[in-house]
Order: structure tokens, then C-alpha cells, then sequence
């Protein structure tokens, strides 16, 4: 019997005899001893731990020790009870063998009896608790068999999901078919296409040396077999079966390893001194591992491709001309590509998972990365190596954004030249163009002239004001691009009625209602007065030129974190969304502006300057009926003083 105290529960009523029984007659032995005195104290003893023997005596106070008997039993059907009663009653013992009880002692009782009765008692105990085990042993003894099985295939799922070494996932494969078979080797071959030959990619109890030579041709091989079927196989031989490596083996089992409908190689155990046969949940455990080698080759395979596109995108980026910066969700930077280290002046150092605000110093380019900036169609920096680059953003759904950076410089420069030349002939044509004009004019005064002469005279002199007009706008382009303006503390308000005023005829000629909304006071900002009202002036003249007779333009000024934002909005012909990046370029005119409407073309390239020398922005937004052009201008500061720019 195993040592250890064993728990004696004594459920007796009746002092003296416990006293005799715990002090006298258990007393000193190895035995652990509690006492129950009622029916409930020896059902919560019995509950709380289980003796390994119950003592009953009769004459509890709440209820009959029979009884009491009975419902431990029903509860613990293996705990021996021995029954301690002086009753003489003739159905007493009968009670007893139907109930199970062990033993029936009767006092007085000798101390070498009652130790006697307790030792029987203590056996059958053992003997129940031998018995319970070796059943549980049995029935549960698969089980556990199943769950180690299962232990095993997780764990090698999960080297599957989680290693990206694919010698060591298979090898891991090939080690969890030989546990779980019980196999003497294992190994797992794999085709090459192009030999047609089978190779050992891993093996578990083969020489290092025959693993790395092993070759064997897929056809008229059971491995071949496998191949071409696409079903396990299995060998159980009383004599041992010569294979095509060479050797013998008592029993084997070989399972396809099949990726996207293609058997791609094989998995096997065998025997080669044990006689021991296979049985055919091996076969199905075989092909779960299969199925994890599938899965990690194909990783393994993704994995390599990817890798080489990484390495190609690699290049690409390296040696892109533009500068290149992606961006995730969280406006983390992804990478940045030298070109844009070089023209946002960012070192080597690396920038992945970093905030674009933390690496990158150029204010504009924060702005268009974070989305404050309105303006996302023309966004010109100069760079940190002197160059002037063309902004681009790109939002990438799930995946976040990319800012391109294109070297512009050279066309900044062909476009200084061209406007230096504008400027020289538009200046020397001023003059000629003049007397042109004036000698025109003092034909009709000189002499009678027919109707078709007054006609051809008033044509030629519609072309040459055509042209001066034309020459103003791009001297004062010129002039605009050049910065030379005076700037001052300028109030709003007045420019904004001025240009109002001096277009309410035009309006209430083609029926227009003019509408000016002011959200609050307007601070003053810094500028120049004449620039700001010919900001105005082409913004609201183009709104009612493009208005149809009957329409609206609405002037809206507002003041938004330190910037007064007008905007100039009318119901009349929309600009097709794909020109409308263009319409601040010069010469350019929307294809839907009608042929005989008047216009150079220059008109918002010169109010873009404008606003632009004044720090502020300006954009468009357009449908099919209805544009608005935003403007947004820095409040003059305090302490900003007048100066010249």
C-alpha cells in the first residue's frame, strides 16, 4: 500500500467511544483522523475532502446513520464504510450487505480487531482507487494519444506561420511524422521539374552524406507512384521490400505533398528493422504534415518572389530621378528614396515609422502631406540643393500616400527667359502699336471715307487695343513676377466694395445679382492696395463674363485661424474637371469658353502672382454649373513692418 497517512472520517455521536477510538485505539498511527458528530457535518467532511475510510456508528441526532450510509454511497459509490453499531436488530446485517458497507463491528471491541477491521477497509480503498485507475488509463489512454497528436500538428503549424526558413520548417515536419508514427526514418523528397528527379530536401535518421546525394528518378518508383496518383501508399511486407535507394524496409507509407492542384513531391516513414506495420490514421496524420510543407514551400516561394520585386522596386526608387515618399495611415513615413532625402535635405538615417513632421523641415510640404494645404494641383518648392521641385500627392486607399517630387528648374529657367523676353518686346511693341493707333484714328479726320473704310478702320482699331491689351497683361505679369510692389497694412473691406461698385453696371446689364456676405470683422492684412483690387477685379470680372444673363456671383469674406479667406463663386459655365489644374497657367482657356468671348488668357496666371507674392494661396473648385475661386491671405501681423518685394 502506498505510504502516506490515510483519512479516517469517524462519524460517531457518542463521546466516550470517540475518545476510545481516536486516543486509544488509532492513536499514534499513521493515520490521519476527523471527527463528524451529525448526518450534515459528515456530508460536508465527505465533500470538502475525500477520506480514504468511513467509520459509522448509529444514534446520529438529525437523521438515520443507514440512511446517512445510503447517500454518501449514491455520492461516492468506491468509499468503504464500516458500520460501528451495538444494535441486535435481525435485518441489521442484511441492511448492511445491501448498502456495501465493508465491515460491522459491535462494541466492546478489541484494539487488534478494530485495527484489523480498519486495514480491510483500507485495502478494498486501494484496491478501488488500482481499479479506477487502470480503467482511466484505458479508456482515456487514446485520448491522450489524440491530443499529443494534435500538440504536435499545432506546433508545427504554427513553425509554419511563423518561420520563413524553409529547411527548418521541413525538417520540423519530417521530425513530427517520424513521433508521431513511431517511425525508424523519415523523409520528405521533392521534384525537380527540369530533371525529372526526385531529391531528399529533408530526413531524419539518414547519413548527411546520403541526404545531400540522394537522387532517384520519379518514374518506376513507389515515391514516382505517389507523384502520379496523388494517393498515399502503404508497404507491409512479412519479407522486407528492396527499394530503388538500395535498401530494405519491413513497412512504409508515402503521402503526396500537392500545391495548387500539382503533387510537387513526397512525404514518407518506413521501417527498416522493426516489423511493426503502420496504421492508417498515420496516413492521415501524414497528410496534415504534408499539407503544412505545401503551405510553407508556397510561402517560401511567395516569399522569394517578393523579395526580388522588393529588390527590383529597390533599384527602381534608388535611381529615380524624382524624389519619391510614401507615407502610411498614420502619416508615418514608409520610405524615402535618395532624391527626396536630397532635395528636402534629410539625411541617411533611417526614417521608416517616424512622423513626416519630425524629419522633414519644409513647411509646404508638411502642409500638402497633412492636408491643410487647399491647393493639391500646382505645389512648387525650392529644395534644400537649390533646385525647384514640382509637388505631387497621390492617396493610396488602405495603404496610405505617395509625394512625388519633380525637378523643375529647368523649366523655371526656360520660363524666366521666355518671360524676360515678353516683357522686352511687349515693351518695345508698346510704342509702334501707339502710332498705329493714333494714325488710324486721324484717317476719318483727314478726308471723307466710305461705309467699308469706316468698316475696315474700326476692325483695325478693335485688333491693335486686342494687342495693347494684351502687351499690359504681360508687362504686368512681368512686373508681378518680379516683386518690385510696395507693401503696406491694407483694410479689405474697402477693395472689396470698390470692385463691387465699379462692377454693378455690367451685372444689372446682363441681369446678374451681385451678393456680398461678410462673416464677422475683416482684419487688415500686408499687402499692396492695387495689386489686391486687381485680384478682385479679374476674379469678379471673369465670374460675370462666364455668368449667363439672369445669373449669380456671390463674394464671401471670412476670417479662419489667422487668414481671411474670400471667395468669389458664380452659377454660370463649370470648368471641365480635367483643366482645371491648368486654368492658372498662362495663354490658357478653358474648350468650353466660346470663341467669341474676349480674354488673353493671362488674366488668373496674374492674379496666381499676386496672390503669391502676398504669402497667400488661391484654387479652384468647379462642377458642371458653378466655380468658385478661393483666396486665402496671412492677417498682418503687429510687429510686421512695411517692406518692399
Amino acid at each position: 500500500m502506498p505510504t502516506g497517512k490515510k483519512r479516517i472520517l469517524l462519524v460517531l455521536a457518542d463521546e466516550d467511544t470517540v475518545r476510545l477510538l481516536d486516543k486509544h485505539i488509532l492513536a499514534g498511527t499513521a493515520y490521519s483522523v476527523a471527527v463528524a458528530r451529525t448526518c450534515e457535518e459528515a456530508r460536508r467532511a465527505v465533500g470538502g475532502v475525500r477520506p480514504d475510510l468511513l467509520v459509522l456508528g448509529d444514534g446520529l441526532p438529525d437523521g438515520d446513520h443507514l440512511e446517512l450510509a445510503a447517500d454518501l454511497l449514491e455520492r461516492q459509490p468506491t468509499l468503504p464504510i464500516i458500520l460501528f453499531s451495538s444494535s441486535q436488530s435481525k435485518s441489521l446485517p442484511r441492511q448492511a450487505i445491501r448498502l456495501g458497507l465493508v465491515d460491522w463491528i459491535t462494541p466492546p471491541v478489541g484494539v487488534d480487531d478494530f485495527q484489523a477491521a480498519v486495514q480491510r477497509g483500507l485495502s478494498r480503498s486501494q484496491h478501488w482507487q488500482d481499479w479506477l485507475h487502470q480503467e482511466s488509463t484505458r479508456y482515456t489512454g487514446p485520448l491522450l494519444q489524440q491530443v499529443d497528436e494534435l500538440q504536435t500538428l499545432a506546433r508545427v503549424g504554427r513553425s509554419v506561420t511563423a518561420e520563413l526558413e524553409l529547411d527548418r520548417v521541413l525538417s520540423a515536419v519530417v521530425d513530427a511524422a517520424v513521433t508521431l508514427t513511431q517511425a525508424e526514418e523519415g523523409s520528405l523528397l521533392l521534384l525537380d521539374e527540369e530533371s525529372g528527379d526526385l531529391t531528399m530536401r529533408a530526413a531524419r535518421n539518414f547519413k548527411d552524406e546520403f541526404v545531400r546525394t540522394f537522387r532517384m528518378k520519379a518514374n518506376d518508383s513507389l515515391a514516382g507512384q505517389v507523384l502520379e496518383s496523388g494517393e498515399p501508399l502503404f508497404i507491409d511486407s512479412e519479407n522486407p521490400l528492396k527499394l530503388d535507394t538500395e535498401y530494405l524496409v519491413q513497412s512504409l507509407i508515402y503521402v503526396p505533398i500537392s500545391a495548387h492542384g500539382k503533387t510537387i513531391g513526397v512525404l514518407g516513414v518506413d521501417n527498416r528493422q522493426s516489423s511493426r506495420g503502420f496504421e492508417a490514421r498515420h496516413a492521415m496524420l501524414l497528410t496534415a504534415l504534408a499539407d503544412y510543407a505545401a503551405v510553407a514551400i508556397e510561402n517560401a516561394r511567395l516569399f522569394a518572389e517578393t523579395e526580388v520585386e522588393r529588390g527590383k522596386l529597390e533599384k527602381i526608387l534608388t535611381h529615380n530621378t524624382d524624389g519619391v515618399v510614401v507615407t502610411g495611415l498614420n502619416d508615418s513615413l514608409v520610405l524615402m528614396n535618395p532624391a527626396a532625402r536630397k532635395a528636402l535635405g534629410v539625411d541617411e538615417s533611417d526614417i521608416a515609422g517616424r512622423l513626416a513632421a519630425d524629419v522633414i523641415g519644409d513647411r509646404t510640404v508638411l502642409q500638402l502631406m497633412s492636408g491643410e494645404s487647399q491647393n493639391t494641383s500646382q505645389v512648387d518648392i525650392q529644395g534644400a540643393d537649390g533646385r525647384v521641385y514640382d509637388l505631387q500627392l497621390t492617396a493610396i486607399a488602405d495603404i496610405g500616400a505617395v509625394l512625388t517630387l519633380h525637378d523643375i528648374s529647368s523649366l523655371k529657367e526656360i520660363d524666366r527667359l521666355k518671360s524676360d523676353f515678353v516683357n522686352t518686346v511687349s515693351h518695345d511693341l508698346r510704342s509702334p502699336l501707339t502710332a498705329i493707333l493714333g494714325y488710324v484714328e486721324l484717317v476719318g479726320r483727314v478726308g471723307p471715307v466710305n461705309e467699308q473704310q469706316a468698316e475696315f478702320i474700326q476692325r483695325a482699331i478693335a485688333s491693335v487695343k486686342n494687342i495693347t491689351e494684351l502687351i499690359t497683361d504681360l508687362l504686368h505679369l512681368g512686373r508681378v513676377e518680379l516683386g518690385l510692389d510696395e507693401f503696406e497694412t491694407v483694410a479689405l473691406l474697402p477693395i472689396i466694395r470698390g470692385t463691387l461698385e465699379g462692377f454693378q453696371p455690367l451685372a444689372h446689364e446682363k441681369s446678374q445679382s451681385l451678393k456680398l456676405d461678410i462673416l464677422g470683422n475683416l482684419p487688415v492684412v500686408e499687402g499692396n492696395p492695387v495689386r489686391l483690387r486687381q485680384v478682385l477685379d479679374n476674379l469678379v470680372g471673369n465670374a460675370i463674363k462666364y455668368t449667363p444673363a439672369g445669373g449669380t456671383v456671390d463674394i464671401r469674406a471670412e476670417v479662419q485661424e489667422g487668414q481671411v479667406i474670400l471667395r468669389v463663386s458664380d452659377t454660370g459655365v463649370g470648368i471641365p474637371p480635367e483643366e482645371q489644374s491648368r486654368v492658372f497657367e498662362r495663354f490658357y482657356r478653358a474648350t468650353n469658353v466660346p470663341r467669341e468671348t474676349p480674354g488673353t488668357g493671362l488674366g488668373l496666371a496674374i492674379t496666381k502672382q499676386i496672390v503669391e507674392n502676398h504669402g497667400g494661396r488661391i484654387w479652384v473648385e468647379s462642377a458642371s454649373t458653378g466655380t468658385t475661386f478661393t483666396v486665402v491671405l496671412p492677417v498682418a501681423q503687429p510687429e510686421t513692418k512695411k517692406a518692399a518685394r
